[in-house]
């Protein structure tokens, strides 16, 4: 799947821009392992999160002087432009406040301060309504160090949705389709004009489907079914790394040593755009900390540095190699990104990874900006994905978009 991105937004993929208007800021580097967590999961992935419920985020940072650190949490339509609401009309309480909860890290060799923010909490007592938002991490200085978008969802209506091979003979052994159905109840007015729905592979937001309206109406059905507008690219299934205990090599490390921290080197990966497709379970590019023999991962686990390499011919034409997953969100970045070692021949880069279990992915970006993430791993219909599908509402004369439904499934039936 190739994605075009003008020249002029390349120096802004570092930061996350995706369908809409306003930019993630990706953090610095000693500021690691970001994840949102909620009753109904533990993984790093797209928080999306029901009005009501519980949630935290939590992320460390690799310094030894426990610095401060300040939230602040605004709200944004469905295309990511700033609501009109203003702050008491979403959220009861405050916020701005400096994040409380730190502990330092417990007989590990990478020293970190590691930090939950639990929302609701004393100061922010309640996000009051659904639709999109940002979390904002300031430090002392009111300089922005990260921020995150999440959603909240109202569960009002279950989309159905079913994942096809492609109607389009031309890409049909390459991509997957998703069809949704929607009833929509008497609180929906006028759907036609009113609903809009969203679809996420694998939450990376850099491949979102939007602005999508429904094809036809069967009573009070909306129904989905296009042929090119909601059709991924089937992708591959991710790789993985485990790094759950540091003085053992698992199946996808070669070897390790330490230094002044563990370094893990991983066996050379290949190209597998022309090689058949092989079904090896994955867990859709997410990444889950854990550790051996470890009370609390979240202060116990240490820092691994990670050694990738990757055969591939020399780019000769101002092509990149990045590596991402979730574990960075899909950014492209510096310090993910590849070079190639003449001694080796090979592609190579290393990186700071929390012990636990990665899916990752190679893709490529060219020097106009366009990025690929099937140039290296391939795109195969038969590959397990998960979609997710959000349906946004704005009644006639509202004044935001809610999310009035929210589902999600694995490609693991796929009909044609």
């Amino acid at each position: 799947m190739s994605l075009k991105f003008p020249l002029i937004w390349l120096c802004f993929i570092a930061t996350g821009l995706i369908y809409g208007q306003v930019e993630e800021v990706n953090p610095p580097d000693y500021i690691k392992s970001i994840t949102f967590k909620s009753n109904s999961s533990d993984l790093g992935e797209l928080p999306i999160i029901k009005l009501g419920e519980p949630f935290y985020l939590e992320f460390d940072a690799l310094v030894s002087d426990e610095p401060d650190f300040y939230y602040k949490i605004e709200h944004y339509d469905y295309d990511w432009k700033e609501s009109v609401l203003v702050k008491p009309e979403f959220l009861l309480g405050v916020d701005n406040f400096r994040i409380q909860d730190y502990t330092n890290s417990f007989n590990t060799f990478q020293m970190y301060s590691h930090y939950k923010l639990s929302l609701p909490n004393r100061q922010t007592k309640q996000l009051k309504v659904s639709g999109n938002y940002i979390i904002s991490i300031y430090d002392t200085d009111n300089e922005l160090v990260f921020s995150r978008k999440f959603m909240i969802y109202e569960n009002l209506v279950t989309p159905g949705i079913a994942i096809k091979r492609s109607r389009d003979v031309s890409n049909i052994e390459t991509t997957q389709t998703v069809d949704i159905e929607i009833v929509s109840g008497p609180q929906i007015n006028n759907p036609l004009q009113t609903v809009k729905t969203l679809i996420i592979q694998n939450s990376n937001l850099n491949t979102t489907i939007s602005n999508l309206k429904p094809q036809y109406t069967i009573g009070n059905k909306l129904i989905y079914r296009y042929i090119k507008e909601t059709a991924f690219a089937g992708g591959n299934e991710y790789l993985f790394l485990e790094t759950k205990d540091v003085r053992a090599a698992t199946s996808r490390v070669q070897s390790i040593a330490l230094e002044n921290i563990y370094q893990s080197y991983l066996y050379t990966d290949v190209t597998r755009k022309n090689l058949p497709y092989t079904y090896n379970p994955d867990i859709n590019g997410q990444f889950k900390i854990v550790a051996i023999d470890r009370d609390d991962v979240a202060v116990e686990a240490d820092y691994v540095q990670v050694h990738f390499s990757l055969q591939y011919p020399e780019l000769t034409n101002g092509e990149s190699i990045y590596i991402y997953g979730n574990y960075n969100n899909y950014a492209l970045s510096d310090y993910n990104k590849m070079t190639l070692n003449i001694e080796s021949g090979l592609y190579e880069t290393n990186f700071k990874l929390k012990q636990g279990f990665y899916n990752y992915k190679y893709v490529i970006v060219n020097k106009n900006g366009d990025l690929n993430e099937g140039a290296i791993s391939g795109d195969f219909w038969q590959t397990e994905n998960n979609y997710k599908v959000l349906v946004y509402y704005r009644d006639l004369g509202a004044r935001y978009d809610r999310i009035i439904g929210f589902n999600q499934v694995s490609s693991t039936n796929i009909s044609n």
